[in-house]
């Protein structure tokens, strides 16, 4: 049922009993440099046999114009389609500990009515920690840690969920709408966000996945095993290596990065969203954006 009609815009397939779980969100449309929070979704997702509990209505909450369903043919016959979908699912760490994913496609609309049905879910199943996973390009050198950063709902919880902390106004997912329905009815709530290369935006990226298990593992007292993220990524900074050494504009500009990179981590912290090292080495990365597309062989992992 939709709201028109006076029902919920979710509907419960399950009302399991669980121990203080987790809720982890990570929906797709909003900023996602590298796949970094698609990479970790499914991460999650495949870490252990899942349930549904809870599917929400998407013809209510989501454009089909905008999100059309893909249309599967063989030999000229329909198929069917796949429509996009929005679920609560239950897996577990590897010390069975509850985790509740939202994983699917971000609301187009009805955005305050699907984030309150969302936390009063999570507190009704006994929710202790809500936390978001995004990732956003930033002027930094695939030759370093992915760093993370944070929104969070108090000092404390920023303080543990990553290195970067912002002050800025920037537009925002579902996810951060989230957080602040949590923060209303004081349940804890944060959002990491990976850092990941400008030049390696738009390609798998899966250190930034790593990186946001790891943070998620850290800020909520899980366990999961990222050595198979550890390993695509080092393959993947191989190709990136192999890439950027064949020509000494690339070379230059990921040693400027490194440089700055290191800087900042010598000293007070900038913004997690601003660029670190001017307009000249922000149009050295546009050239390597530019020369990574002409060419048309950038690294995939």
């Amino acid at each position: 049922m939709d709201e028109a009609s006076g029902g919920l815009l979710h509907r419960l397939v399950e009302e399991p009993t669980l121990a203080e779980p987790v809720l982890v969100v990570g929906l797709e449309g909003w900023v996602d440099a590298g796949y970094g929070a698609a990479g970790a979704m499914a991460h999650l997702l495949g870490a252990s046999e899942t349930t549904l509990v809870a599917t929400f209505d998407v013809d209510v909450l989501v454009d089909h114009r905008s999100r059309r369903p893909v249309l599967h043919l063989v030999d000229g016959i329909n198929t069917g389609l796949s429509w996009p979908s929005l679920e609560l699912r239950l897996g577990h760490d590897l010390d069975g500990r509850d985790v509740l994913v939202l994983t699917g496609t971000e609301p187009d609309v009805r955005w305050r009515a699907f984030t309150s049905e969302v936390v009063t879910l999570a507190a009704s199943l006994g929710v202790g920690i809500t936390v978001g996973l995004g990732a956003y390009p930033a002027p930094v050198p695939h030759t370093r840690p992915v760093r993370l950063a944070t929104t969070a709902t108090d000092a404390e919880l920023a303080a543990r969920g990553g290195e970067v902390h912002a002050t800025l106004d920037v537009p925002s997912g579902v996810g951060a709408a989230i957080e602040e329905r949590c923060a209303e009815l004081g349940l804890p709530a944060i959002g990491l966000w990976a850092q990941v290369p400008h030049y390696a935006a738009g390609m798998p990226y899966p250190e930034a996945s790593a990186s946001l298990i790891e943070g998620l593992a850290r800020v909520a007292a899980l366990r999961f095993d990222t050595e198979p993220l550890h390993e695509a990524a080092r393959l993947h900074r191989e190709r990136l290596d192999e890439l950027v050494g064949t020509n000494i504009e690339h070379t230059r500009m990921v040693h400027n990065l490194e440089a700055a990179y290191d800087a900042e981590r010598a000293g007070p912290g900038q913004s997690a969203f601003a660029p670190a090292a001017g307009e000249e080495l922000a149009a050295e990365v546009e050239r390597f954006l530019r020369d990574l597309e002409a060419g048309g062989d950038a690294p995939s992992s």
